[in-house]
């Protein structure tokens, strides 16, 4: 068998370690991605959802247990593991496909060759028309678009998005769902999503990962068998919404309760 995408055994995180600051973020979080996957990471706010994303993105170093991809330790970025955040970070003076092949310029690599890639990248996305406007001639969404092209440039064989539509309204959300589950299926990179929205987790996971509290554990992983396309008013998907309720309940109880006890000390 291939090795997992992801494997993180008993992996640990807490920030400012040694410090009067340090608080634990992530404990013992056991947890294998296969290739070509797609996760979504499911728990209350503060719960280190977006930290286990950074670690696996070598962004940040781990302070226990071990993270692979591929079988190989993960010790700092790799152009393998794409992370997208929910701001797009484009750079307003840089065109789309600028944009797109910022990390190839960075590389060295030629502008004939960047532009070609981005053409490539765009048309995935369904933006290549877009190649010579600026990021502020375009929606909220297909900037939301640019950016995965971006991703998608560099050929990563994961994608790492934090929740990347949190800030769309609820009808391009659901458009970005429908065009992310495309460019997954012809990219055959596994996908570790986070969010909030139980009904996000429904629509897109192949499995929803579910923390707790803070220090982010792992509660419960629930595998989603719905076919795809989804009906997102079957019987099926309302009982995975009401399980997925009845899991996140107690943990959201205790995240404001928390996040109220630091407010007023």
């Amino acid at each position: 068998m291939s090795d997992p995408a992801i494997l993180c055994q008993g992996l640990g995180k807490t920030w400012n370690a040694g410090t009067a600051r340090a608080h634990e973020a992530l404990r013992n979080i056991d947890l294998a991605v296969r290739p070509g996957e797609f996760v979504v990471l499911l728990g209350p706010s503060g719960c280190g959802k977006s930290s286990l994303l950074y670690l696996i993105a070598g962004l940040e170093q781990h302070n226990a247990g071990t993270l692979r991809a591929f079988g190989e330790a993960v010790t700092g970025p790799s152009p393998d593991r794409s992370l997208i955040f929910q701001q797009t970070s484009l750079f307003p003076w840089l065109t789309v496909w600028q944009n797109v092949t910022f990390g190839l310029s960075l590389r060295g690599d030629g502008a004939a060759q960047r532009r070609a890639v981005a053409r490539e990248a765009l048309s995935r996305v369904g933006l290549a028309d877009a190649m010579d406007k600026r990021p502020d001639e375009l929606s909220g969404g297909m900037r939301q678009r640019v950016a995965v092209a971006r991703a998608l440039a560099m050929r990563p064989r994961v994608l790492l998005m934090d929740e990347p539509f949190a800030a769309l309204d609820v009808q391009t959300r659901a458009k970005m769902q429908d065009f992310l589950l495309d460019v997954w299926h012809s990219s055959g990179a596994s996908v570790l999503f986070v969010t909030h929205g139980i009904d996000e987790a429904v629509a897109l996971a192949d499995r929803i990962v579910v923390f707790t509290a803070r220090p982010g554990r792992i509660k419960a992983i629930v595998p989603v068998d719905l076919p795809r396309p989804r009906d997102m008013f079957s019987r099926a998907a309302e009982a995975l919404r009401q399980q997925l309720s009845g899991l996140l309940r107690d943990e959201v109880d205790r995240a404001f309760a928390e996040q109220e006890a630091l407010a007023s000390a």
